[in-house]
C-alpha cells in the first residue's frame, strides 16, 4: 500500500493545484488509482482512506479509527482551510509518509550452497 499511498498523495496534489478541493480531489483519485496501478477497483477505496487520514494527520487533527467518524470530521475541517493550506497538508503528508513508512520488502533471490570443489576427500 505504500506505493498506492504515495501515489495517491502526489495526484490529489496535481489535481488541487488546478483548483479542486481536497474532497474533490480524494474522490477522484480514488478511481484513478488502481487503474494506475493494476490493482482491483475495490482497492480505491483503501487507498482513498489511508491518504485521507495521513492528510488529516499531516493537519495535526484527530486520526481515531479508520472506520470511526474522525478522518471524515477532519476532512470537513480541512475543507474550511484555504485552498493553499489544503495543499500544504497533502504535501506534508506526502512527504511524512515517503520517510517514515517502509517500503515493500523485495524479493530477495534465494542464496545458493557453495560450490565443491575438487579436491581430496577426508
Amino acid at each position: 500500500m505504500h506505493s498506492a499511498t504515495l501515489t495517491t498523495l502526489d495526484l490529489v496534489e496535481s489535481v488541487m493545484a488546478d483548483g479542486m478541493t481536497l474532497t474533490k480531489a480524494l474522490s477522484g483519485v480514488r478511481e484513478e488509482v488502481p487503474h494506475m496501478l493494476g490493482v482491483p477497483a475495490e482497492y480505491g477505496l483503501l487507498v482513498e482512506a489511508e491518504a485521507a487520514a495521513q492528510i488529516v494527520e499531516a493537519a495535526s487533527l484527530p486520526v481515531g479509527s479508520p472506520f470511526g467518524p474522525a478522518i471524515g470530521q477532519g476532512l470537513a475541517r480541512i475543507e474550511e482551510q484555504p485552498i493553499e493550506e489544503q495543499e500544504q497538508f497533502v504535501r506534508t503528508a506526502a512527504r511524512r509518509y515517503a520517510l517514515t513508512t517502509p517500503p515493500r520488502p523485495r524479493s530477495v533471490p534465494a542464496l545458493l550452497p557453495p560450490a565443491r570443489t575438487p579436491g581430496r576427500a577426508r
